[in-house]
């Protein structure tokens, strides 16, 4: 099974997370190119859901926080 451990409003960061992620050694769930089932492109309400395998869900959830904390960092 699955873990959400993100959403992500932006698509662009979303996928910078996954190949952090990736890098890392997690194994966060694909949805090709990204969206909602069946419409690639389309995000739900809140953005891209990031999810990893339960095992992974801790460890890969404070890596995604403090990504997402520093790129959303304004200078």
């Amino acid at each position: 099974m699955f873990t959400l451990v993100a959403e992500i409003a932006d698509p662009s960061m979303a996928r910078v997370i996954v190949t952090a992620l990736k890098a890392h050694g997690f194994h966060p769930l694909e949805g090709g190119e990204g969206g909602l089932p069946g419409l690639p492109g389309v995000f739900g309400p809140r953005g891209f859901a990031l999810k990893v395998p339960d095992e992974e869900a801790a460890d890969a959830k404070l890596l995604a926080d403090a990504l997402l904390a520093e790129m959303s960092q304004r200078d």
